[in-house]
């Protein structure tokens, strides 16, 4: 069988993902990432004079990584191995290395080394990297959904650039689409197909910057209906079907929407605050795990501007654990609503943070004698208890009393909300003390 029989390969071809297929083979066709990718940028110019550097390419899916790897494939003198680091083992990253060293030896060519996935490789994986990366035997480009920061080893994002790569403009989107449609060869120009100015809006919309699910969803409209193809909002809409939102409990995006959305409610934003909650539970995270993070916000932002915050906000717990979803869903969005309107003080969040910060650094201070334990027999030989004045036999349920020294002063309470009227209170009580002492 002739492996590189033109036939066999044309269909070979064919077979392969629209995405796959209309994959980049210059700068030129390459879409997006102009912010490093544009005329003068720093990679287009490291590209342009095939003096690539250890790379690291960090961005959702559909936006360009492998894509871009591919062009680099082409562009380059050196040669390029391409690894998937879902499939590949500690086998053939070495079997590659000592390859790499032998052609560099040979003829002095050096070896590009493309990891896809990059980030799940293990540590020691990614360690038996490190040596031919510094000595300059492989040059690394790795490819990952992940913040490199924290799903690749240190030393080797030390001796690596990294490139982020943003999702890509509707712009970007529409010229992929474009060109996928007009395109004989790789794309879909045989089909005869066009697309509607309202399907071709919808697509660019709904793929969130991926080209891939862009172009996945173009194929599978036009390929299951008969040429020619008049691509309609219709059928875009059947052919998305349930759009996809890219999460991972454990990656970047958990806790970017956690930090977005709790952000939103200290900012006082309930539309923002809303719209992050709706993200979060349509992309699957644990209801609970939102709840929790309401709980904690009222004790931490509204405090004792609004007591009622912490009531409402368990209540919304509760209702998790009791309802779930969906129906729940609507007892975390009134928490929500609640939280982000309601007044905000973080007095007591800062007076704990003060009294902790003393205690760990400061002086230990001793029970004073009147305040400690008096119950037991012989407590009165130590004066343990004695002196202590009972509060509710004071006039309005104080008397002057030293609990701690005076000039330590931890909860300041704010103007706002009910935090207000505490603040008189507390005001009261010291003006009476200060009277108490003339």
């Amino acid at each position: 069988m002739d492996l590189f029989d033109p036939v066999r390969a044309k269909h070979r071809q064919a077979a392969r993902p629209l995405a796959a297929r209309m994959r980049p083979r210059t700068l030129d066709e390459y879409a997006g990432q102009q912010h490093f990718l544009g005329p003068g940028k720093l990679l287009r110019r490291m590209l342009l004079a095939d003096r690539i550097s250890s790379l690291l390419f960090y961005g959702p899916p559909g936006c360009g990584k492998t894509a871009l790897a591919h062009v680099i494939a082409n562009a380059t003198e050196s040669r390029f191995r391409p690894l998937n680091a879902v499939s590949a083992g500690i086998k053939d990253v070495r079997d590659i290395l000592t390859a790499a060293r032998q052609e560099l030896e040979d003829d002095g060519r050096r070896t590009i080394l493309f990891i896809d996935e990059i980030h799940r490789f293990s540590r020691t994986q990614q360690d038996a990297l490190l040596p031919d990366v510094e000595d300059g035997v492989v040059t690394l480009i790795g490819a990952t959904t992940q913040n490199p920061f924290f799903a690749v080893v240190g030393p080797l994002v030390s001796r690596s650039q990294v490139f982020t790569f943003e999702p890509l403009s509707r712009e970007d989107i529409a010229t992929v689409i474009r060109r996928a449609l007009a395109d004989p060869e790789r794309g879909l120009g045989n089909d005869r197909a066009t697309i509607t100015p309202e399907a071709l809006a919808y697509l660019c919309e709904v793929c969130d910057g991926d080209a891939r699910r862009a172009l996945s969803a173009l194929e599978v409209g036009v390929k299951s209906s008969d040429p020619p193809v008049c691509y309609t909002l219709e059928l875009a809409r059947d052919s998305v079907q349930r759009k996809v939102l890219d999460f991972d409990p454990t990656g970047d995006t958990h806790y970017d929407l956690a930090s977005a959305f709790i952000k939103s409610l200290r900012g006082s934003d309930p539309q923002a605050g809303v719209y992050w909650l709706a993200r979060m539970l349509e992309s699957g995270e644990d209801p609970r795990f939102v709840a929790r993070r309401l709980v904690i916000f009222a004790a931490e932002d509204v405090g004792n501007a609004d007591p009622q915050a912490t009531l409402v906000a368990n209540a919304a717990w509760d209702a998790v654990e009791r309802v779930g979803l969906p129906e729940c869903a609507l007892n975390l969005s009134q928490a929500v609503c609640y939280l982000a309107t309601a007044p905000k003080s973080n007095a007591c969040t800062a007076a704990l943070g003060a009294a902790t910060k003393d205690v760990k650094e400061g002086r230990t201070l001793a029970v004073p004698k009147h305040l400690r334990d008096g119950s037991y027999p012989g407590a009165k030989t130590f004066g343990h208890g004695v002196g202590y004045q009972y509060s509710h036999d004071g006039d309005g349920g104080w008397v002057d009393q030293e609990y701690i020294p005076s000039d330590a002063v931890y909860y300041t309470p704010t103007d706002r909300g009910f935090e207000a009227t505490i603040r008189e209170r507390m005001a009261d009580i010291e003006r009476r003390r200060a009277e108490g002492r003339r």
